[in-house]
């Protein structure tokens, strides 16, 4: 059983990096903001919580995060490993999960502030659906259309250039010391982020002993 974290900033690929090592390794792929995000299209109470702190470029609360974290991995769905992204983004929160899971190592994706911004602010998704598009790296066939469904394409409610120099700055200050403290504990391999995904993917697997990728 294989236990990872992958870690880096907004539109560094963590979503994208973590499906490829889940699709091969057979692991569940547990995405902390695709829950959130769920919780907000279906409007849940957890929903309507989440979208107030997110719409005001703000991270959600250790407590609450906690609460989606235990709640994902008590499904027990996971009999070959998972890789867990979004999560932990503070030191209490990797401290509550360093008790509580036996982890073999830590992916971080470093990626230049400059190239976070052109990346996050071509993301889009469909206000239909909530499938997941970027105009840089995975285009619609129409610009503002999915080529899924046909609903309209529009930024995320927390993709805006104020709400992510938010997060970058809470990013760095209350991300930064997760890094050292897996590092201390010798778990983190540290990738550039910014070669295509197919590169990277091959370069974590290969600094975490992991077999080849093959596309």
């Amino acid at each position: 059983m294989r236990k990872y974290v992958i870690m880096g900033v907004q539109g560094s690929g963590k979503g994208t990096q973590s499906t490829l090592l889940a699709r091969d390794l057979d692991l569940a792929h547990i995405s902390v903001g695709d829950i959130f995000r769920w919780h907000v299209q279906s409007h849940t109470k957890l929903g309507a919580q989440a979208r107030r702190v997110m719409a005001a470029g703000e991270l959600v609360g250790d407590d609450l995060v906690e609460k989606v974290v235990r709640d994902r991995l008590e499904q027990h769905d996971w009999n070959y490993g998972f890789i867990i992204d979004g999560f932990p983004r503070n030191r209490r929160q990797a401290e509550f999960f360093l008790e509580s899971y036996d982890i073999d190592g830590v992916v971080h994706l470093d990626l230049p502030e400059e190239e976070v911004r052109r990346r996050v602010l071509a993301r889009r998704l469909c206000a239909r659906c909530g499938m997941d598009y970027n105009l840089i790296a995975h285009r619609p066939k129409e610009s503002d259309r999915c080529d899924v469904c046909g609903g309209e394409l529009v930024p995320r409610e927390d993709d805006t250039p104020e709400a992510l120099a938010s997060r970058l700055r809470d990013y760095h200050d209350k991300t930064n010391p997760v890094l050292d403290l897996f590092r201390r504990k010798e778990y983190v391999v540290t990738v550039d982020a910014r070669p295509e995904k197919v590169s990277v993917q091959r370069e974590i697997r290969a600094r975490l002993g992991l077999p080849p990728y093959e596309p």
